[in-house]
């Protein structure tokens, strides 16, 4: 379904303005460059490496165009991000708030090869608000676009707003976004697992799920568990402990700058050892979800951003850290349907109940 931009969605954009938000295959791209000045556009892949036309090419103010013009890349599935930035100008002082360009294929069984939907979203990053101090979270676009989405529009929606962090295992997890608060409440609906290849690392933010009894014995959970997340996260405090979730859980964001107040919030008194329920669970006092700006840029060091150049050139593989080759095999697998994970971990799993 094509959605159009609505007032409050004009908010999130400014330079660059998308026509809607979703795109067929078959339509154009259509952008405007809404400047009082002639901008260039950068086109960059998720790691920073810079795609398309080199040097890049000039826009006139108010100019509407095809975007697949300038960049006919964009006819590749993939994950990218669009920058307008004054002539001469390096790529770390954009204007304006980049875009996100999310050429998605279909990845079902005798499913046509190409683009099957094409999302135009400003890019965006989170901050959670609570007692002990503020966290700033980058979304992980890339590997888990949907859940990305479904994330930011319930933060927009204020949905988060008083809810708590009601189950907390110290040097594991922490556990919210459960309107009940008792790890069985959610939006009202489920989203389908997008499991990738992004380690739990410390900071780290992915999906709770209802859990399957066959995980016990190591199996991989069957769909109906996998798919079974709403709006209940959890942030990683150890990849020594959280090391056995990749693969199994949706890995979406990362806390980039506040990672003590994630520390603070596990160490708060636990009145149920065995449930993890605090004595007083901590308050998300408000998720607010913030466009990106050159002056707010949490992305700039996970994008490899930097003032080397006015159009960059290829660098060094992605700072986002990836999994372990053990666990790359794993999601081998997990892509295949065969994958299945020898022994079990000793840590309670970030699970959630059955009502959503």
């Amino acid at each position: 379904m094509v959605q159009a931009i609505t007032p409050v969605m004009m908010m999130f954009f400014s330079v660059l303005l998308p026509a809607r938000m979703d795109y067929a295959p078959t339509q154009p791209i259509d952008i405007t460059v809404s400047a009082k000045r002639q901008v260039m556009l950068l086109l960059t892949d998720f790691s920073g490496k810079t795609l398309g036309v080199t040097p890049a090419q000039a826009f006139n103010a108010e100019q509407s165009f095809d975007l697949r013009d300038p960049f006919p890349i964009l006819n590749t599935p993939g994950t990218y991000i669009l920058y307008a930035l004054p002539p001469g100008q390096k790529l770390t002082h954009f204007v304006g708030t980049p875009l996100v360009v999310d050429v998605r294929e279909d990845n079902r069984p005798g499913a046509p090869a190409g683009p099957a939907i094409i999302h135009v979203d400003p890019l965006c990053f989170a901050l959670l608000k609570t007692a002990q101090g503020t966290m700033t979270v980058a979304f992980y676009y890339d590997a888990a676009p949907h859940t990305v989405r479904n994330f930011i529009q319930l933060g927009r929606r204020r949905f988060y707003d008083g809810l708590t962090f009601h189950r907390i295992v110290p040097d594991y997890i922490i556990q919210g976004g459960d309107p009940r608060g008792d790890g069985r409440g959610g939006p009202g609906y489920q989203i389908d697992a997008e499991f990738n290849s992004r380690p739990h690392l410390e900071g780290v933010l992915s999906m709770a799920r209802a859990t399957d009894p066959n995980e016990q014995a190591g199996a991989l959970p069957r769909s109906d568990f996998a798919n079974s997340a709403g709006s209940q996260f959890f942030i990683c405090l150890n990849y020594d402990k959280t090391r056995a979730l990749n693969g199994r859980y949706t890995a979406f964001g990362q806390v980039v700058d506040g990672l003590p107040i994630i520390h603070t919030l596990a160490a708060v008194p636990i009145a149920d050892p065995q449930t993890g329920r605090p004595a007083v669970p901590p308050v998300i006092q408000q998720i607010s979800i913030v466009p990106v700006t050159k002056d707010e840029n949490p992305y700039a060091s996970l994008l490899n951003l930097n003032d080397a150049d006015t159009v960059p050139v290829d660098r060094p593989p992605t700072t986002i850290p990836t999994t372990q080759p053990q666990d790359q095999e794993l999601i081998r697998k997990i892509e295949e349907g065969t994958g299945h994970r020898s022994g079990t971990t000793t840590q309670p799993t970030p699970s959630q109940g059955s009502a959503q």
